[in-house]
């Protein structure tokens, strides 16, 4: 399935600089940056579970915040871009080696 994650870390300290930074990293880890807190994941449930878990340890819930859209397996067909759009369809591209 295809989730959307979006994210808000208060980095107003050294401690949210870096929160922002591990919580990225993770996003990087589970899919492709499409904006710069904004992260579309091909997940199946268990990974879905994991990554959730991952950030969930990482945040500070009194001041920052993660959000989780999920787009189903047709999301291709309900997202519109404006200007440039690098989208990778990790169902649909294919990499050579």
């Amino acid at each position: 399935m295809m989730v959307l994650i979006t994210y808000d870390v208060n980095t107003e300290s050294k401690a949210g600089q870096k929160r922002l930074r591990k919580v990225a990293k993770v996003c990087v880890d589970y899919g492709q940056r499409v904006q710069n807190s904004v992260f579309e994941c091909s997940l199946d449930p268990g990974q879905l579970a994991l990554v959730k878990s991952k950030l969930d340890g990482i945040i500070d819930s009194e001041v920052d915040s993660i959000r989780f859209y999920n787009l189903g397996k047709n999301w291709d067909h309900r997202v519109q871009t404006l200007g440039r759009d690098d989208t990778y369809h990790p169902e649909k591209d294919v990499l050579l080696l």
